[in-house]
């Protein structure tokens, strides 16, 4: 029995000796197919985040411009630069691996390639933004978009066209996207963008939610965020806070109000810079964004951007009394007034509300009527004109759109006022008004 015991206990250790050699012999098989898989993966990854190749998103006019193509493209490479840099560096850590396997040169691999790892997916955030951004244009929306950019492109020409002085003509031109769920924004060209890893953003973004777009009239928010671009692009985010709080201050305002209407500076330049691009139309536009509920709109929150919606409106048509249009702004301030018969109903602070009919005023005239040297000394309202005779060549348009004939050489961003006069006077069912918008600005 003892023997018996021995030979099986000598059998059992020659198998497990021979399971051993076989598991070292198969080692190195498992190794090396892992490390020259690093090397391959991560040069696939740097591969695959190419440049966009110029037919990618379609030919046709909906399609990304070569310019906006090259400068996405040109984000991209500069990012791809460094990764690689980074892929090199796995491939000659794999390679050292491969020739001696130790634990400190395995670990080089894996080191070099979680900063490769993580680069890659930096930059394919990148490229899938743009991805997404492009591919909207082969979508079924493609020619709304083409239509907002078009009047995006009409609003920066007549600007530069109006100025006092030559400017260096900023490219490319804005480019509109869809986001449902979210409001109408725009990222300005040259800052940091979130979305873009704080990469520098190299062309305006207008983002559009599906609502606006589908009810063209509502469109203002195209004028109001293309403005937000040609406030910064005209030198003017400076010098404009600087004058309200100047001209305030002088008037015996108070620091708290001066300090106040300068942070609300932005905001309320995009409003005054929409409505002389577009007309009296678009304070119907935006009263459409701000008649809210009583508890939302007179609601004064500090720190805002955005001026109390209750006051928003005012400033708009005191802009349009300045303009000559003294009958559309008196129809707006008594509907406005009737919906919102009491101001202090709300938290807008007392001083905001005693001091506002002359703040509203100096306000206006100061970002609308005073001459800026960035404006080759004219003022906002001389080089974006706006008198009773645009009014007549929108009305025109108004009446031809919904006649589904060609509403002639009316500048696209009139066309905006054009379905809002269309709609308000039941010229034609909202529907065709809006099949009618776009494609008139799709055909051009």
């Amino acid at each position: 029995m003892d023997a018996m015991l021995e030979t099986l206990e000598h059998t059992a250790t020659r198998h497990r000796n021979g399971a051993a050699a076989v598991h070292a012999r198969r080692a190195p098989a498992v190794l090396m197919p892992w490390l020259q898989a690093q090397s391959i993966n991560v040069n696939r990854h740097a591969a695959a985040l190419r440049p966009f190749r110029g037919d990618e998103f379609g030919t046709g006019a909906a399609s990304p411009t070569e310019a906006h193509l090259r400068a996405a493209n040109e984000l991209i490479k500069s990012l791809r630069t460094g990764l690689l840099r980074l892929t090199q560096q796995v491939t000659n850590a794999v390679e050292a691996a491969r020739g001696e396997p130790t634990a400190t040169r395995l670990q080089h691999v894996v080191r070099h390639k979680e900063s490769a790892h993580n680069w890659v997916r930096a930059i394919e955030r990148i490229w899938d933004f743009y991805f997404e951004l492009f591919g909207q244009r082969q979508s079924e929306f493609a020619d709304w978009l083409l239509s907002c950019d078009r009047i995006a492109l009409d609003c920066y020409q007549y600007v530069y066209l109006g100025l006092g002085v030559a400017r260096s003509i900023p490219a490319p031109p804005p480019f509109s996207y869809m986001r449902t769920g979210f409001s109408p924004a725009t990222f300005r060209r040259g800052i940091p963008l979130r979305r873009l890893g704080q990469q520098i953003n190299p062309f305006p973004l207008i983002q559009l939610p599906y609502h606006r777009l589908v009810n063209p009239w509502t469109l203002g928010a195209v004028l109001h965020e293309v403005s937000h671009n040609l406030h910064n692009e005209l030198g003017l985010a400076q010098v404009i806070p600087r004058n309200i709080a100047r001209r305030l201050l002088r008037a015996g305002c108070g620091r708290l109000v001066a300090s106040v209407w300068t942070r609300w500076n932005r905001e309320l330049f995009a409003d005054l810079s929409g409505l002389l691009l577009g007309g009296p139309a678009t304070v119907g536009s935006l009263m459409d964004i701000v008649g809210r509920s009583p508890a939302t709109t007179l609601t004064y929150v500090p720190r805002a951007v955005h001026p109390t919606p209750y006051l928003r409106p005012f400033l708009s048509i005191e802009l349009l009394r300045r303009m000559g249009f003294t009958a559309h702004a008196e129809q707006y301030r008594r509907l406005w007034t009737r919906l919102y018969p009491n101001p202090r109903a709300g938290n807008i602070p007392g001083p905001m509300l005693d001091t506002f009919p002359e703040a509203n005023a100096l306000v206006v005239d100061t970002v609308c009527f005073q001459p800026y040297a960035e404006l080759g000394n004219k003022s906002l309202a001389q080089v974006i004109r706006f008198e009773p005779k645009e009014q007549q060549m929108i009305e025109e348009a108004a009446r031809r759109l919904s006649a589904g004939t060609d509403p002639g050489v009316v500048p696209e961003r009139f066309l905006i006022g054009a379905a809002r006069f269309a709609l308000d006077h039941r010229l034609a069912r909202p529907g065709v008004i809006t099949k009618n918008f776009y494609q008139e600005l799709a055909r051009r």
